[in-house]
């Protein structure tokens, strides 16, 4: 099965093909370039330097959330063009979800952490072993003391994922004997773990395009400001 992957979910973008596991091409840029500037070129030269067309893709994925808002709807827009050009399903996946991959042949709990601002970080936790990813919790957004409950009925090593692990870290390093930051390379989300998540899903799970949405897990920041002055107004 051929894979297409996306993802834009956070400041990097990067796009994948995979082919069974196998990772075929992969492209990543951290330039702060906007999203709309490089993710067609990298799409295009990722089917390019794979040597197929999009009519050799099985399914387009792509990191539906959470993340930056602006973000996933550039991802999750670009998947879903892409995929009704040529009637191509699609499948949306937990950026969190994606991040656990980074750590495929660790023995640890990964805590995957991003920055959700306001005090809060968007965090899921899963157990790596092998090349299996077990998932623990639900994705959610949480303050960083709540994620301190969660992983205290852990007695394991302790991974934190994503572009929160450094603040987590901080917070948490005096709490935990075994508990790390992900090395600088496998420390943010990207388009193979989005690949390496979709091959583990049920083909049930996949959508058509225009089916395929994001999920943010909770309001942008504009909307929960109008939330808070209407509900002071009442």
């Amino acid at each position: 099965m051929k894979i297409l992957g996306i993802d834009s979910s956070a400041k990097s973008a990067s796009v994948a093909v995979t082919d069974n596991g196998k990772i075929l091409s992969s492209f990543y840029i951290n330039t702060g370039l906007t999203h709309s500037q490089t993710l067609m070129p990298m799409l295009d030269n990722a089917l390019k330097c794979a040597s197929l067309t999009l009519d050799d893709i099985d399914v387009v994925a792509v990191n539906k959330g959470p993340g930056s808002f602006t973000g996933i709807r550039i991802g999750v827009a670009a998947a879903k063009g892409i995929a009704d050009t040529k009637n191509i399903n699609t499948i949306g996946i937990s950026t969190l979800e994606s991040m656990a991959y980074n750590l495929i042949g660790f023995d640890c709990i990964a805590a995957a952490v991003m920055d959700a601002r306001c005090s809060q970080v968007y965090t899921a936790l899963f157990r790596v072993k092998d090349a299996a990813i077990e998932r623990l919790t639900d994705d959610l957004a949480v303050p960083i003391s709540e994620l301190k409950e969660m992983l205290s009925s852990y007695n394991e090593e302790i991974i934190l994922v994503g572009d929160g692990a450094d603040i987590c870290y901080r917070a948490l390093c005096d709490n935990f004997a075994e508990i790390k930051v992900a090395p600088e390379a496998y420390k943010y989300q990207n388009a193979t773990g989005v690949c390496l998540a979709t091959e583990t899903k049920d083909e049930k799970l996949y959508v058509k395009s225009n089916e395929l949405v994001p999920e943010y897990l909770r309001l942008p920041q504009a909307e929960r400001e109008l939330k808070n002055k209407l509900k002071k107004g009442e």
